[in-house]
């Protein structure tokens, strides 16, 4: 109820604002041009992806140093450390990075804010800054409406520059005619109170807008115009570092346990440096003005010195802080715990199954939706997730015990033991509990994470939507082969209970070779685990019991009946199609996300007929997926 009386209230308080005092009208103009122009920029990075940032972050942050460097770098070019700071967090929520790289791109991101302050103190305010941007302006709208994505996000980049400038044009034309209305130095308050309410009102007037680059524009120019003293200015700016952690907690809301991790480090690292800042208000400024009187900055260049007292106080909290950093780190990761379980099928085989909560996906998360690299990331992690549950609901479906299949102990023992026709599970119920929930969500993220992504990130969607499908299908053949399982495997007939047998057990070796592809992965060079699956692949064909003549001897020693014959031949093809599917899932998973053809090559080896019959049944598969 409050969230939605927000806005409204917002609105009504814009508009007495308005009427009463109407020469807030071009201030706050200029606010919403400059958060406009923000918003064309952001669009504009997001436009040359595609995989380039995510290679950039591998290459520019594996190192403390390289990490802070890129938050510096970044952060002047979007001139928006809340933006970098959500794409920080969707990278850190898509395992792209680790923990501590991501903290010290935030650490570098609040000190590259300073580079916008000094940017506007030094030119915006000197300069008929509105010139500028008129040119931008209509370069950029008309590159915006190209259909080519480059030129049109080229055009997002010119508008959205074009559109900053015109704001501090309009903010500091608002100031100056505000200035002959009303003098804010009537209302100021002395002393450590003073401090802290424009500490305060720093901190609210970022939270509005969204972004401590307007917040620190605003400061500049009612500085500029003497609508505040020079003190008031500095308390300003310092409430205005600490409002950009509002950003990061709204953009961790969304995010997993590492993005809440990466918010909360955001949040101690401003509060630390704001609170130092504020005790120290009297040396940091004696310090500006020893530094300005070196440099050159003259004595009453207010709005330079509010930017080097800007850039010198979060150098300051990273000096404090860099030390810290993996205690910091450490600290986070343990009070802030994961409640997001990865459960696998792994139930006891004496005890029936129970009915619990569905698990949910684990790494499909909003804040990832704001990159299509880290959507894609997160949708292929998510998959592996899948195959774990599908894997789980597999073994549990031939009755065996997961943790021996994963194991080096004897699985002949296992599969030689008598098995009760009571011992079987309810696929059904493990379907509704482990697969259905995640199926249906990673369709759903795929259908909104799609129309970001360019032609490369869409085929590998593609393929990884294809693999999800061939998980659910392996799940709905096990359905069907346990029917039988549960007959013949207790069967009277010593040649039907062999044939049930070796199903049985092909499936289960194939699921224990599998698993160590999977995690040996990492370990052997790719064309050994790329031959190991060409062998898997020969040894199905090799097993297949109507290719190797095995059913037409059984058949002309008239050892079945003729049901069993039809039941062995359709279970036949059921044990084929389960494990072709995890072959071919193994295999896409390999490769997935690398750049590599592996996961290509899976959606281009789709026949016409199968693309177009996935492309026709992905809603309804979404739309229907607890039906089973």
């Amino acid at each position: 109820m409050i969230k939605k009386l927000i806005l409204p209230l917002i609105l009504v308080l814009l508009s007495y604002g308005f009427w009463a005092m109407p020469q807030l009208k071009e201030i706050l103009a200029g606010v919403a041009i400059f958060l406009f122009g923000m918003l064309a920029l952001e669009d504009g990075f997001k436009s040359f992806t595609g995989g380039v940032l995510e290679r950039l972050l591998k290459r520019t942050t594996n190192k403390l140093w390289k990490s802070l460097s890129f938050g510096v770098l970044t952060t002047t070019l979007m001139q928006s450390s809340s933006l970098v700071t959500i794409i920080t967090i969707s990278f850190l929520s898509a395992g792209l990075l680790p923990l501590m790289q991501g903290v010290g791109i935030i650490f570098g991101a609040n000190l590259g804010t300073t580079t916008g302050a000094w940017l506007v103190a030094a030119f915006g305010l000197k300069v008929k800054i509105s010139a500028y941007a008129m040119p931008l302006l209509v370069f950029g709208v008309i590159l915006v409406f190209q259909k080519l994505k480059t030129l049109k996000g080229v055009g997002y980049l010119l508008a959205g520059i074009g559109f900053l400038f015109l704001g501090i044009h309009y903010m500091k034309e608002g100031f100056e005619t505000f200035q002959s209305s009303i003098v804010l130095s009537d209302y100021m308050a002395d002393g450590i109170a003073g401090l802290l309410i424009f500490t305060l009102l720093g901190m609210a007037a970022t939270v509005v807008m969204q972004s401590s680059h307007a917040t620190l524009v605003l400061i500049i120019t009612a500085l500029a115009a003497g609508q505040i003293t020079y003190y008031n200015a500095l308390a300003l700016a310092i409430g205005a570092n600490v409002g950009t952690t509002i950003t990061a907690i709204i953009g961790a809301l969304g995010a997993n346990i590492e993005g809440k991790r990466l918010a909360a480090a955001h949040l101690v690292f401003n509060l630390v440096t704001g609170i130092t800042a504020l005790v120290l208000i009297v040396p940091l400024a004696n310090l500006v003005d020893g530094i300005a009187e070196t440099v050159g900055i003259g004595e009453q260049n207010y709005t330079l010195k509010l930017a080097l007292f800007h850039t010198l106080f979060n150098a300051l909290g990273i000096a404090l802080m860099l030390p810290f950093i993996k205690a910091l780190c450490r600290g986070l990761e343990h009070y802030l715990r994961t409640d997001e379980r990865r459960e696998s099928v792994s139930l006891p085989l004496s005890s029936p199954d129970r009915r619990r909560e569905q698990v949910k996906p684990l790494y499909l998360k909003k804040a990832v939706l704001n990159n299509p690299d880290t959507a894609l990331k997160s949708m292929i992690m998510e998959t592996h997730h899948l195959f774990d549950n599908v894997y789980g609901v597999i073994a549990r479906g031939l009755m065996l015990d997961r943790s021996v299949v994963e194991s080096d102990k004897d699985l002949n023992s296992q599969l030689e033991s008598p098995v009760s026709k009571d011992a079987f599970c309810d696929i059904d119920e493990l379907y509704q509990r482990y697969i259905q929930p995640v199926y249906s969500e990673l369709f759903t993220f795929a259908a909104t994470a799609q129309p970001e992504m360019n032609s490369a990130q869409s085929k590998e969607l593609f393929a990884i939507k294809a693999t999800a499908r061939d998980l659910v299908n392996a799940v709905k053949d096990i359905k069907h082969l346990q029917k039988n399982l549960r007959q013949y495997l207790v069967s009277d007939n010593v040649h039907i209970r062999q044939q049930y047998g070796e199903i049985r057990s092909q499936i289960a070796f194939l699921l224990r070779r599998l698993y160590f592809i999977r995690h040996d992965s990492l370990a052997q060079e790719d064309n050994d685990a790329e031959l190991v699956i060409s062998q898997l692949r020969m040894t199905l064909e090799k097993n297949d019991v109507i290719s190797n003549d095995a059913l037409d001897e059984l058949i002309r020693h008239r050892e079945l009946t003729p049901r069993m014959t039809s039941s062995l031949m359709n279970d036949s093809h059921y044990c084929r199609s389960i494990s072709k599917n995890l072959i071919d899932t193994v295999e896409v998973l390999m490769t997935a996300g690398s750049g590599g053809e592996g996961v290509l090559s899976r959606e281009l080896a789709l026949a016409p007929d199968e693309v177009e019959a996935l492309l026709a049944s992905e809603q309804s598969e979404t739309e229907a997926g607890d039906n089973g």
